[in-house]
């Protein structure tokens, strides 16, 4: 078990890393070429998206590898499983129902770190 919440880990930490990178260092004018949805964002809720889905990444992965703090790593899957929430509903709304697949398989990744990390976690 431990070795497939590693190996979810990871796969959240890398998608949400490159995906906040890529908000954070474009221009939102580049950013709605290849995310329409984006356009509907001021560039500062565009960065804001982004920060937090690096913060998420580095929370998701970091706390447990090096012994510090690991139990931030089911809230920081949570946070993750949040944006996929929000990022949902957010493309519903418009109609724009192709990128569910993904944000459902993302969700569903995270909320398997919230849980499985979370019996690691005294309460």
């Amino acid at each position: 078990m431990n070795a497939l919440l590693w190996i979810l880990q990871v796969l959240l930490a890398l998608v949400f890393l490159a995906s906040g990178l890529v908000k954070l260092i474009k221009p939102k004018e580049v950013l709605v070429e290849r995310l329409p949805i984006l356009a509907a964002y001021r560039p500062l809720t565009v960065r804001l998206i982004g920060l937090v889905e690096v913060l998420g990444a580095i929370g998701v992965v970091v706390p447990l590898a090096v012994g510090v703090a690991p139990g931030l790593v089911p809230w920081a899957a949570l946070g993750l499983a949040s944006v996929m929430v929000a990022a949902a509903v957010a493309h519903a709304e418009r109609s724009d129902f192709k990128p569910l697949a993904m944000h459902a398989a993302l969700l569903v990744m995270a909320v398997a770190v919230v849980y499985g990390r979370s019996a690691d976690v005294p309460l």
